[in-house]
């Protein structure tokens, strides 16, 4: 997951990739908050998550905190709305059988 967005974020190297981590592990944390089950990532820099809205909902969460190109707030409602989606999908929530 790492990688994933590292790329999106357009960083190369390794100077951000603590700031990088916590915004994923934020983004994990925010999404479960809502009852939406995300997999265990493990620590593997390639690791994803194997779903597609949830790998781009945490891209998502990222490029709105890292402040990607002033776009932030942008980057912030495409976020929340894809969250509300996923947190209406059956698929996605814990208590519904999710993942």
């Amino acid at each position: 997951m790492l990688d994933k967005v590292k790329l999106a974020l357009r960083i190369s190297g390794s100077a951000f990739d603590e700031e990088v981590t916590d915004l994923i592990n934020a983004a994990i944390a925010d999404l479960r908050l809502v009852g939406i089950s995300v997999p265990e990532v493990e620590r593997s820099p390639s690791e994803k998550l194997g779903d597609p809205l949830l790998e781009r909902a945490i891209v998502l969460y990222a490029k709105a905190e890292f402040g990607w190109n002033n776009d932030a707030e942008r980057y912030r409602k495409a976020y929340d709305y894809l969250k509300c989606a996923l947190s209406l999908s059956g698929d996605h929530i814990e208590s519904e059988g999710g993942k």
